[in-house]
């Protein structure tokens, strides 16, 4: 090759967008705590429950009024816990410019059997929120993990909206600000922003939201792990840590841990400038190259956590290919694990930048993305 390996190598080569890299220093020993083999609802795992609530809450600056839930089957668990629960009421805009965004598309159109409005954006780019009604119930990502492409702001949702705001904010929550005032749903998992484990879902219910819930009954069958009212009445347990179905005590106890971890950085402001400052360490760096670009077209909309990269050169002859070669080789060396855009995406790099990475890693990372497009177009040329 013309081109010389990097000496600096990150530390920690994770760069998955979920499950996402554990907090800096992370170790088994930090679980020692978890009541394992005790039911959760022992009063060892209320608590652990409970407490795994409030601190979200702390961490987020969730409003005190709304109700924070941990459900089964991670975000997109919460999400669908919403969507069937609380959409029918109204008419319905879905928000779609990335593929889970789709997914719920497809959810409430074909599954539900709505007549929606569907408003959706190529990947890079987001809808005008402008032309949203939302008097209208509205259902939309808050940062789309696999375009690379945020909502800046909530400042086009009106404060006195007729209709409920349903926000997927998965890859989101804890690295950008979200405005609870704006929003009346909002679902998370914590395998994202602070690197937990799997399997887990957070579901945040707005007084508006629950008003929704005691006030409307859906035309469709709800399952069982979807139910959160009873006797026309909300099942307050599920929000003070009395869960649907059985958690893994384990994956609560590694949640309190990066809750804590969180706190001791300074919260909620802390982690997203770490997020930025991470963010920033790779486009400062694509800025000074003319053969990689952001996914992003407007650096107004562009995430700050799973950064889509797409390949621009011109001597690229198959974009998919040499961008997986690109991707394998980066592993192949050790250097960055997971960093191959998501299958529906455009072909390029997804490199995670949320608050468990350290700014560090990525600034190390940036010579290597270097390195291996420069060995694939030596591949190329010497196969052409």
């Amino acid at each position: 090759m013309s081109m010389t390996a990097p000496a600096a190598r990150p530390v920690n080569p994770r760069f998955s967008s979920g499950p996402c890299a554990k907090i800096p220093q992370f170790s088994l020993d930090m679980l020692a705590d978890a009541p394992l083999g005790r039911s959760h609802r022992a009063a060892v795992g209320k608590a652990k429950l409970a407490e795994a609530i409030e601190l979200t809450r702390a961490v987020l600056d969730v409003p005190a009024d709304y109700r924070i839930g941990i459900v089964p089957a991670s975000d997109t668990g919460a999400v669908e816990m919403a969507l069937w629960s609380l959409l029918g009421a109204r008419k319905v805009e879905m928000l779609a410019w990335e593929s889970f965004g789709e997914g719920w598309v497809t959810d409430v159109v074909k599954q539900l059997k709505l007549d929606a409005v569907v408003r959706k954006a190529d990947y890079g780019k987001i809808v005008d929120f402008a032309e949203v009604d939302f008097d209208n119930d509205v259902v939309f990502t808050w940062n789309g993990t696999t375009s690379g492409v945020r909502v800046p702001n909530g400042d086009a949702i009106p404060a006195d909206r007729a209709g409920l705001t349903i926000c997927d904010a998965t890859s989101a929550a804890f690295a950008m600000e979200l405005p609870f005032d704006k929003l009346d749903v909002v679902t998370f998992s914590w395998q994202k922003v602070l690197g937990g484990e799997g399997a887990h879902g957070i579901l945040i219910l707005s007084p508006r939201a629950v008003e929704r819930l005691e006030s409307h009954t859906p035309a469709w069958p709800l399952p069982k792990i979807f139910r959160m009212t009873k006797g026309g009445k909300l099942i307050e347990g599920i929000f003070k840590g009395e869960t649907i179905n059985t958690p893994s005590m384990l994956c609560v106890e590694d949640y309190l841990v990066a809750l804590k971890w969180a706190q001791a950085l300074g919260g909620r402001k802390a982690l997203i400038a770490r997020a930025e400052a991470n963010a920033r360490a790779v486009r400062d760096f694509i800025a000074t190259r003319d053969w990689i670009a952001d996914l992003a077209e407007d650096p107004a909309t562009a995430s700050t956590t799973s950064v889509c990269l797409k390949f621009t050169d011109p001597r690229i002859k198959d974009g998919a290919a040499f961008a997986k070669a690109v991707a394998k080789r980066l592993e192949k060396e050790g250097v960055a694990l997971d960093a191959g855009a998501y299958r529906d995406a455009p072909p390029g790099l997804r490199i995670w930048c949320g608050s468990t990475v350290e700014a560090s890693d990525v600034a190390a990372l940036m010579p290597w993305i270097e390195y291996a497009f420069e060995a694939e177009i030596e591949a190329q040329a010497a196969l052409a």
